[in-house]
């Protein structure tokens, strides 16, 4: 990998540590108010609703500058929504800022993978990506659930800065205190960022005519025969990941006993496992072979059943491992042969843009029922039940969705094409 590369991982790495930490600082703050269990999973419905409603715009804005400097603009707008939670706004709204940074970050950091290395590299580089994107994951809410532990807050909120930790007397907002540091050191990488020398149309016009282009290229990418079944697998699996989070969390405190600090940590051990299915993908599945990883999500979606039979932590610790595992290592190759379709058929930033329109619309409506499922006190046993039979049916009808296409198009012999010399960015 060229030595840019691995800058990028870096200010992925922090920036994403702090998202995920923040989550379980918020969480506290609204265990801290006393709200309603329900309003739990909407902090995540907060966060992705930038992606859905700034869709049309985000790509454009990230193929309008240097791809290192939309990163450094985008990690600020995160560094204001987590002052914003340290301040007293309420948890929803300042999680909401940080996604409004969030979205606009997604397709600068991956639509940079695109310019700065060839196609075959993209499932190594998507590997990557994902594995610290998802070690991030993992760090970041053990160290939430590690701020927010009765001893560690103790001795934060003992620390005096005149001005600033004056008004620090809860353990959320100790942790959020320290979780901007991470924000900060992903700043300092992006700073580091080099320019890929990639140049494209001006991208910022008219709102109207950017939305009817936006969603041109929607209808576009949905209707490759390849760009469509890679879209509808990370479609499902961000949805069904976001929300599992939230049911990890529950089910830890109903089937385990555990407190947030510690189901903080259960959620962490399922980050563990897509990690290692990411790093195993990356090492064993080349682009081309993209599609033998398909039945493994509906694997997945019966391992997740299993659930309601565990009730200790070291038989979880184990089935949440296998269950991350499994995810990483389908998600993978799918995420790489989607942003390869993307920069073949369109720009890399508003294809990125495209997927995380698709993918955000998934964990608003999954994230929305559950929530609803909550609200009408369904046990989380049943929950479980539902959610993984819909990922296992989601699977097996994408599945033949493919084998169609396959048997009528020929489709996979298109894997590693070249985009069109000539073709507009």
């Amino acid at each position: 990998m060229k030595p840019g590369f691995y800058t990028i991982m870096a200010a992925q790495f922090f920036s994403s540590l702090a998202d995920n930490a923040l989550l379980i600082a918020a969480i506290a703050l609204l265990f801290q108010i006393q709200s309603p269990d329900w309003m739990t999973p909407l902090l995540k419905l907060f966060f992705v609703v930038s992606y859905v409603v700034l869709a049309p715009f985000v790509g454009g804005f990230a193929d309008t500058l240097p791809k290192g400097r939309v990163m450094l603009i985008t990690n600020s707008i995160k560094i204001v929504g987590c002052l914003m939670m340290f301040f007293g706004v309420h948890p929803l709204l300042s999680y909401a800022v940080v996604g409004l940074g969030a979205a606009a970050y997604s397709p600068a950091k991956y639509g940079i993978l695109t310019e700065l290395l060839p196609h075959e590299r993209l499932v190594e580089a998507n590997g990557w990506i994902e594995g610290l994107t998802v070690l991030s994951i993992i760090l970041g809410t053990v160290l939430g659930g590690i701020l927010i532990a009765p001893g560690t807050s103790q001795y934060l909120m003992q620390l005096h800065i005149p001005g600033v930790t004056d008004n620090m007397d809860t353990p959320a907002e100790a942790a959020i205190f320290v979780i901007t540091s991470g924000y900060l050191i992903a700043a300092i990488f992006n700073f580091k960022i080099p320019d890929t020398g990639a140049r494209y149309e001006p991208q910022l016009n008219h709102p109207i005519i950017m939305t009817r282009k936006f969603y041109g290229c929607v209808k576009q990418l949905w209707g490759d025969k390849l760009g469509q079944i890679s879209l509808a697998v990370t479609t499902l699996f961000w949805g069904a990941g976001a929300t599992l989070q939230f049911i990890v969390l529950k089910w830890a405190e109903s089937a385990l006993g555990l407190p947030l600090d510690k189901g903080a940590i259960l959620q962490g051990v399922c980050a563990f496992g897509v990690a290692a299915g990411a790093v195993a993908a990356a090492k064993l599945i080349p682009l081309k072979k993209s599609m033998v990883v398909l039945p493994m999500g509906i694997l997945m979606g019966i391992v997740c059943m299993t659930m309601v039979l565990v009730n200790n932590q070291s038989m979880a610790y184990l089935l949440i491992t296998v269950i991350g595992a499994l995810s990483g290592f389908f998600v993978v190759p799918m995420n790489a042969l989607l942003q390869h379709r993307g920069h073949v058929l369109m720009s890399a930033g508003r294809s990125i843009a495209i997927q995380n329109f698709n993918e955000n619309i998934s964990v608003l409506t999954m994230l929305g029922i559950y929530a609803i499922l909550i609200s009408f006190d369904v046990h989380v046993n049943n929950v479980i039940l539902m959610f993984g039979g819909f990922v296992m049916a989601t699977m097996m009808m994408v599945i033949l969705w493919h084998r169609r296409n396959q048997r009528l198009f020929n489709v996979e012999a298109r894997i590693g094409e070249d985009r069109p010399v000539g073709m507009p960015q």
